[in-house]
């Protein structure tokens, strides 16, 4: 089974999250623009999802705050501190941007101990960390004989060895089997609740909306949003109304005459675009239409994102043959 509770409660130096602050980052290679005057602010206590299309700059934006990359101009600190100037970094901020970057010849628990002690902590938090990611089992074999899943799984563990106030993710739940994607979910909000930054980037909708409380949205490196997960949902303009009725034929053909669009959804389900659900109701009263339900349904956050990034998209794939 699967841990679903944090091993610790607190953080290392009894201090709550800090901010990670983004000020005018700017980062060109050679003559393509990767990310393009972003500004943002990344606070304590929330789960942060940091959204975008692929080619979008979230990578290269994480890269930069974490010091693995110099910024062209701007600049991006954590807790008012350039990350890379912060020796024993781990203690300050635990990140998995790629969880096939570890050495397979060795075994989990080589891997957590020379992190360990290259950043001053103590050697007790290895088995402290692969016992809450579910890796305690596996601590002494070899990496390179780990699925993807525990790879994430040992990548999440390297984040939480210095159990740092700010902890970065990209791409967390990539392999992770439906246990294991719950298990991450729980955990980060656990995180976030002990005070801490929690900033994952992900291109899962369905999963920003179960996991985070606020979200980064970038385009084409530029910001297009910053902002909680409702309120981006909300932007979207797509409004459809669902209606259930056991007329449905009839309803439909009642309804498309007056120029909405309608889509069948079962035996006596359909989702209309185009018409108020008072105009809907008057429509069906009209012409004696029994309706069981009618409700307007605003867009998800996976309609928001992609009507609010569609100018955003590097590559977008052609019409089915």
């Amino acid at each position: 089974m699967w841990p679903t509770a944090r091993c610790r409660a607190g953080v290392a130096d009894g201090t709550v999250g800090r901010v990670i602050e983004v000020n005018e980052l700017t980062k060109r290679y050679g003559g393509t623009t990767a990310v393009n005057g972003l500004t943002f602010t990344v606070s304590p206590g929330h789960v942060t999802g940091f959204l975008g299309p692929n080619g979008a700059g979230k990578s290269t934006t994480l890269r930069l705050i974490l010091g693995l990359n110099k910024p062209t101009t701007g600049s991006a600190t954590v807790d008012g501190r350039v990350f890379r100037d912060r020796p024993r970094g781990l203690r300050h901020v635990g990140a998995l941007l790629d969880a096939h970057d570890v050495h397979g010849g060795r075994t989990a628990a080589a891997h957590l101990s020379a992190l360990a002690r290259s950043n001053g902590i103590a050697r007790r938090r290895v088995d402290e960390v692969l016992r809450e990611v579910g890796l305690a089992g596996a601590a002494r074999r070899r990496i390179g004989g780990f699925s993807l899943g525990m790879k994430q799984r040992l990548g999440i563990a390297a984040a939480l060895l210095g159990d740092p106030p700010v902890l970065l993710f990209d791409e967390p739940i990539n392999g992770l089997d439906p246990e294991g994607v719950l298990w991450v979910r729980g955990l980060f909000r656990q995180l976030a609740a002990e005070g801490r930054t929690v900033f994952v980037s992900s291109h899962l909708m369905s999963e920003m909306e179960n996991t985070a409380d606020q979200l980064i949205v970038i385009g084409r490196g530029e910001l297009i949003a910053a902002e909680s997960v409702a309120e981006f949902a909300a932007r979207g303009t797509r409004l459809s109304v669902t209606v259930r009725t056991p007329d449905a034929a009839a309803l439909m053909a009642v309804l498309t005459a007056e120029g909405a669009s309608v889509e069948p959804g079962g035996e006596e389900s359909l989702t209309v675009t185009g018409l108020s659900a008072a105009r809907i109701g008057e429509l069906a009263s009209h012409h004696r239409i029994v309706l069981h339900e009618l409700a307007t349904r605003s867009s998800s956050l996976e309609e928001a994102f992609m009507e609010l990034t569609a100018d955003s998209v590097e590559y977008l794939a052609g019409e089915p043959r």
